[in-house]
């Protein structure tokens, strides 16, 4: 995986600052060049008569304040610097950045604040474990009500670096200056949302390192699985582009119609909607390019699938929680097809979920939303104090032997492995019906031409968001598969490019 994705935890983040060091690096050094970053960041949002409010923490993040400040002062700033708790609380690095500050150093108050132009938050770092409260909290609670402008270091104050979670209150930043690499707290939701733009700023460590933390978590970029996209060859034919199957549902019609387009959108060479008899007529109605089955019953199913050209199948939108989708989906399985399975699909299995996971094998993409998640994993998965949406995802894939993909504005991707991708590039207008329909249709496009199942979960994921950006406000899922071919010519200018 490329080291430019990479996402860390807090201890991998520590472990790089030891490694660092280790390699010759001072701890001094890494800080200077911290400061050093989050002063650029705020030169840029200032100008000469502007006040910075500098508010510091007794660790590190204090101490890159500290820095900061230094610096600012140097290039002609105001400042004004309040730190939690007395002058003698910092120790180490953060000791000797703050010998550095001649200025004066305030106790940490709401009324730092007055006057100022921006604010630098180095109160509390990625590794934050508690509730931010007292005076720390009615401080950062004024930050965020006088609405200036935040420049927070690592992370804002309360936000947990590993999980995006806040830890009592935060207030919004509009840039965070992070160091290395971007931790998984800052794609995940709320953090994502607090953080601002995320610049990372390169203060010395070696990118060597990355060999020896060796991070399972990255951000969903064509980087990622550019290398694995089915694109279309010059010698191939329908049928070498893969045969989709999409189960369709007698009455909820129209999920399965939005799936089947959209994975012939994503590249699949043909796509065959089954249908039940006395549905027929409607999905003939649709898209003339999709071909549509008389599936009339298990036998039917299964000898449409036994097709060894079929490589792909899509079960569970509009298809009912029912027996029939029950033994559809095993015995697709059972035949080692290639599935994605998402909405009645997986609800199907609430309270039996050994069963369907014991029939998994080989490439199988799970893509339930937090409700059909939480159905599914119960106990395995639940959103449950101290465990986070990585954690859940992670310990679901190991659970079933699936790829899961759990939907939502931070839509996070694991395999059985721990290998894990978060999606940052889902804008807010995908919050519509059937948007979940068209994912899935498109990543089983993409997996019914071989593309291995996290990368087209990926790849699905990636140009799903891209198409709704696309396309701007006001889409509705039909749009979604409208756009996926100028999505399509971006990703490929993108791969060209890179």
């Amino acid at each position: 995986m490329p080291g430019s994705m990479a996402l860390l935890s807090v201890a991998e983040m520590s472990r790089a600052d030891g490694a660092a060091v280790a390699a010759g690096v001072s701890g001094m050094a890494l800080m200077e060049a911290a400061g050093k970053a989050v002063a650029e960041a705020v030169l840029k949002r200032t100008s000469g008569d502007d006040l910075v409010c500098i508010l510091c923490g007794p660790g590190n993040n204090g101490g890159d304040g500290f820095v900061a400040a230094r610096l600012l002062a140097e290039a002609g700033r105001s400042v004004r610097l309040g730190l939690l708790g007395d002058r003698a609380r910092p120790r180490g690095d953060a000791a000797r950045a703050a010998d550095g500050w001649a200025g004066p150093v305030e106790a940490l108050s709401r009324g730092l604040l007055d006057g100022a132009a921006l604010a630098v938050d180095a109160i509390f770092g990625a590794g934050l474990s508690r509730a931010v409260d007292g005076l720390a909290g009615d401080v950062v609670e004024a930050l965020a009500a006088a609405k200036l402008p935040v420049v927070a270091v690592d992370v804002p104050s309360g936000v947990d670096g590993n999980t995006g979670a806040v830890w009592g209150v935060a207030a919004p930043a509009v840039e965070t200056v992070t160091f290395f690499r971007r931790k998984t707290g800052h794609l995940l939701l709320p953090g994502r949302t607090l953080c601002g733009a995320v610049s990372v700023a390169d203060i010395g460590i070696p990118g060597s390192v990355l060999t020896e933390i060796g991070p399972q978590c990255f951000a969903n970029d064509p980087v990622i699985w550019g290398r694995n996209f089915p694109w279309p060859r010059a010698e191939g034919h329908k049928y070498s582009r893969g045969h989709a199957v999409v189960q369709g549902g007698e009455s909820a019609t129209g999920a399965a119609r939005l799936a089947a387009v959209a994975a012939l959108r994503g590249g699949a060479g043909l796509v065959t909607l089954a249908s039940p008899p006395q549905a027929a007529a409607v999905y003939r109605a649709g898209v003339a390019s999709v071909m549509v089955r008389d599936v009339a019953d298990g036998a039917d199913f299964e000898r449409l699938v036994a097709d060894p050209r079929v490589t792909g199948l899509l079960l569970g939108p509009g298809n009912g929680v029912s027996a029939e989708t029950r033994s559809r989906v095993l015995a697709a399985l059972a035949m080692g097809k290639s599935c994605v399975l998402d909405a009645d699909a997986l609800s199907v299995f609430a309270g039996c979920a050994p069963d369907l996971f014991g029939a998994i094998r080989g490439n199988c993409v799970l893509t339930p939303h937090e409700g059909e998640f939480g159905r599914l994993f119960g106990g395995e998965g639940a959103d449950v104090p101290g465990r986070d949406k990585l954690a859940r995802v992670r310990a679901a894939a190991a659970a079933s032997g699936a790829v899961v993909l759990l939907k939502g504005a931070d839509t996070v991707i694991a395999d059985a492995r721990g290998l894990a991708l978060i999606n940052d590039n889902a804008p807010a207008s995908l919050a519509t019906a059937g948007a979940g329909d068209v994912l899935a249709g498109l990543i089983t496009g993409l997996i019914a031409q071989g593309m291995p199942a996290l990368d087209a979960a990926g790849a699905g994921t990636w140009l799903h968001g891209e198409a709704a950006s696309r396309f701007g406000l006001g889409i509705i899922a039909d749009d979604l598969v409208d756009c996926l071919p100028a999505a399509l010519r971006g990703l490929a200018e993108l791969i060209e490019t890179s």
